[in-house]
């Protein structure tokens, strides 16, 4: 009796649901960015294996490691943020280090790359960048 009427759909409903949430709630499969350089246009990125350097025009930075992207390429990534200036640096200067937010994704061999102040949200830049290029960086005069 237990098979007949809706108590069957019931039941292959209640399956359906329980292996569609089990699949949903799998941790999305992370993997580590490949060391190396990824450059574009005002910025260069050099990955180690454990974090990685930034520099863009009148600014560089780090980022704090590992990186790794999910498996549709996303990251976002923390570090610091540092603005320079022309001229030369005092002896007695303080570096103008911030919290930064590296967000973005790859995909293929180009990353797109938005830098964000972690402390006011301000979007300093989004940048376009291809691994193996060093990019094309001008420093502050």
């Amino acid at each position: 009796m237990f098979w007949r009427n809706g108590n069957r759909l019931l039941v292959i409903l209640s399956l359906v649901l329980l292996i569609a949430f089990s699949v949903a709630s799998r941790p999305r499969k992370m993997q580590r960015l490949p060391t190396g350089a990824w450059g574009g246009p005002h910025v260069s990125i050099s990955v180690g294996s454990r974090s990685a350097t930034i520099n863009y025009d009148c600014a560089n930075g780090t980022i704090d490691g590992p990186l790794t992207i999910d498996n549709k390429g996303r990251f976002t990534w923390r570090g610091t943020h540092n603005r320079e200036h022309g001229g030369p640096i005092r002896v007695d200067e303080k570096p103008n280090s911030r919290p930064a937010i590296y967000s973005g994704w790859i995909k293929g061999d180009t990353m797109t790359l938005t830098v964000k102040l972690a402390d006011t949200n301000e979007v300093v830049e989004t940048y376009t960048l291809k691994r193996g290029s060093s990019g094309r960086v001008h420093k502050c005069l």
